[in-house]
């Protein structure tokens, strides 16, 4: 299940400063529209008019935390212009994935980072202007970018968004529509998961185990992991996902549930598994430690607990880092590292992220049903000339919603 609650849950903002809030020019509440499958969502803004002036731009945002029915707002904002190696990005798709929706609900008791904010730190687009320090050739390409709002007001839920220069990772100049949706499911889910994997080196001949491996970091991790020449063992909260994710990598694939995990994973790996990507910490931490390898890496994005109890002695004896993951405070080094390998996976065909129902950008975005507790999602604004249209990545075995509580 790309990036749901339970599998992609990066820790709550910890943006600091603030910075005035522009003028609004119009504004109209986000409403929920219809019901939808359970899956990550795209949504893609209105195309631009040959006519159009950039004054001011279609957005959505929040001036208080707090249920999406009730905070969100999407009207007009005047058009951010980039600064100093800063490059604005003319928005196609914007990423949605749980740690927004968390942002933006005030996890954990976490205060507003700034007046007004914007969402969403992932998205694709073309960059249309350029700050100080940056050159002109970066106009016209066509880029994917992380991090937009990341110790930053302002995302990628408008039609355009303002990054450092860096951020802004080129695509072909030819991707079409397809792997615009795609890259912009690549930020938080993809360098989470890349992290996961490769954050203690190449995984070419070693045996990695995958927890959630159907969800949005999960799938990114058994395909990255399987690229790079790993024995990938996989496991699924349901039957009918295990096809889906052995048809990604996978060469073995259990239910987490399974009461004989433990013994079924160490037919395989008699001397354990030297990673683990790990979604659930409390979870899994007792079958981990009967599972690593001695010397082995179990790296957790989340845990549902916050103070999960661990088997010290088990670890200690068998010389295992533990490793905690908070996306938005990966080293910028490791971000861009990761963000090179899936660009490159991405563009050979060897990383697919699939999507399914499309969305009309117009009127209510329907995605303000998940921004609670589903999936992170794609906002997009059509801006490239394409039509417009929401996506989400396609979830094996996840039933429709039966209720559109926000």
């Amino acid at each position: 299940m790309p990036c749901t609650v339970g599998d992609e849950s990066p820790a709550a903002s910890g943006e600091r400063g603030a910075t005035p809030m522009p003028p609004t020019v119009a504004m109209t509440p986000l409403r929920p529209a219809v019901a939808a499958t359970h899956r990550r969502p795209v949504l893609r803004w209105r195309p631009h008019t040959e006519d159009r002036r950039p004054i001011t731009m279609h957005a959505a945002w929040y001036d208080r935390r707090g249920p999406a029915r009730d905070v969100l707002l999407v009207g007009d904002l005047p058009d951010p212009q980039p600064g100093p190696g800063e490059v604005r990005i003319r928005i196609s798709v914007s990423g949605i994935n749980p740690g927004d929706v968390k942002k933006r609900s005030g996890w954990q008791g976490s205060p507003m980072p700034y007046p007004r904010v914007v969402p969403h730190s992932d998205g694709a687009g073309v960059v249309d202007a350029v700050g100080p320090g940056v050159d002109e050739e970066r106009i016209g390409q066509t880029v994917w970018c992380y991090a937009a709002q990341s110790y930053r007001p302002f995302g990628t839920a408008a039609e355009y968004c303002v990054v450092p220069d860096a951020l802004a990772v080129p695509l072909p100049e030819d991707a079409d529509a397809d792997m615009l949706d795609q890259a912009a499911c690549l930020g938080i889910a993809g360098i989470t998961g890349y992290r996961a994997v490769f954050a203690d080196g190449p995984v070419e001949g070693l045996t990695v185990l995958v927890h959630g491996a159907a969800g949005g970091v999960g799938s990114i991790a058994v395909q990255m992991a399987a690229r790079a020449g790993a024995t990938v063992i996989a496991t699924v909260r349901r039957a009918s996902q295990i096809d889906t994710v052995r048809s990604q990598g996978a060469q073995h694939v259990h239910l987490a549930d399974d009461p004989h995990l433990v013994e079924r994973v160490r037919a395989i790996a008699p001397d354990g598994v030297h990673r683990i990507a790990e979604v659930d910490l409390a979870d899994h931490i007792d079958a981990d430690a009967d599972l690593i390898a001695v010397g082995g890496t179990i790296s957790s994005y989340f845990s549902s607990a916050d103070r999960p109890g661990i088997p010290y002695w088990k670890l200690g004896f068998a010389d295992v880092t533990l490793r905690l993951l908070g996306s938005d405070d990966f080293p910028p080094a490791v971000k861009a590292d990761a963000a090179a390998h899936l660009t490159a996976a991405l563009l050979d065909g060897t990383l697919r992220i699939p999507v399914s129902d499309r969305f009309p950008s117009t009127g209510s975005p329907e995605p303000t049903n998940w921004w609670n507790a589903a999936p992170p999602a794609v906002w997009s604004s059509g801006s490239d000339g394409r039509t417009g249209r929401a996506t989400r990545p396609r979830l094996p075995g996840h039933p429709p919603p039966t209720s559109l509580s926000a």
